[in-house]
C-alpha cells in the first residue's frame, strides 16, 4: 500500500500546524514529515525527539556519528542521504561522513568509540558488555551520553522504520547524496 505525501493543506487537521513547523524549520516539508503526517502523534513525536536530540551534550560531529551509525545499520535509503546533506550544512568533516556511509573506521578515536557503542546498542537492543561500557567511559564519555544515544536511537527508529514501510522518496536537495547498502 502506498503512503500519502501530505502537505499543510490536505494533511489531517492535527498535522497541519506540525507541517507548518516543518516549513519554518527546514524551508520545506521533508518527505518523511509528509508521510508521518498521516499520524499526527507520530509526526509530533518525531519532531520533538529531533529537537531534543539536537539539545543533547553531543557536538555536531557526535550528533552526526549517532544519527548516521543508526541510519546505515538500519539501511535507511532516505535518512542516510538526508543526514549526509544535514552534516554538510553543519560543516561536519567529510571524512567522518564518508567513513560512516561506507562502514569504515573513523580516524578520530573518540568518535570511533561513539560509533561502535551506538552500533552495539542498536545491534544488541540496548545491551552493552562491561568491556564495551568501560571502553566508552575510557574515551571520555559519561552515563548521560549513553542515555543520549538511546534518545537518538528512539528518534531514528521512528524515521528509519517509517521510511522502510513508506519507501519515502528522497527529497530533491538530498538526492545527490543517494546511498545504497
Amino acid at each position: 500500500m502506498k503512503f500519502e505525501l501530505y502537505n499543510q493543506h490536505n494533511a489531517p487537521k492535527d498535522s497541519q500546524p506540525l507541517l507548518e513547523k516543518s516549513i519554518k524549520e527546514f524551508g520545506m516539508i521533508p518527505n518523511l514529515h509528509a508521510v508521518l503526517a498521516e499520524s499526527p502523534a507520530a509526526l509530533e513525536a518525531y519532531q520533538f525527539l529531533h529537537q531534543l536530540f539536537q539539545q543533547t551534550s553531543f557536538d555536531k560531529d557526535e550528533i552526526t556519528v549517532v544519527w548516521q551509525t543508526i541510519n546505515v545499520e538500519h539501511e535507511c535509503h532516505y535518512c542516510v542521504p538526508a543526514h549526509t546533506g544535514i552534516a554538510n550544512m553543519m560543516k561536519v568533516d567529510q571524512d567522518i561522513t564518508d567513513a560512516l556511509r561506507n562502514r569504515r573506521e573513523i580516524a578520530n578515536n573518540k568518535l570511533q568509540v561513539l560509533h561502535l557503542t551506538t552500533l552495539a546498542l542498536v545491534r544488541n537492543r540496548g545491551h552493552l558488555s562491561e568491556q564495551q561500557q568501560a571502553g566508552f567511559f575510557a574515551a571520555g564519555y559519561q552515563r548521560r551520553h549513553l542515555l543520549e544515544i538511546i534518545l537518538g536511537i528512539s528518534q531514528k527508529v521512528i524515521s528509519n522504520y517509517t521510511n522502510h514501510q513508506a519507501d519515502t522518496p528522497v527529497d530533491k536537495p538530498f538526492q545527490k547524496f543517494a546511498w545504497n547498502k
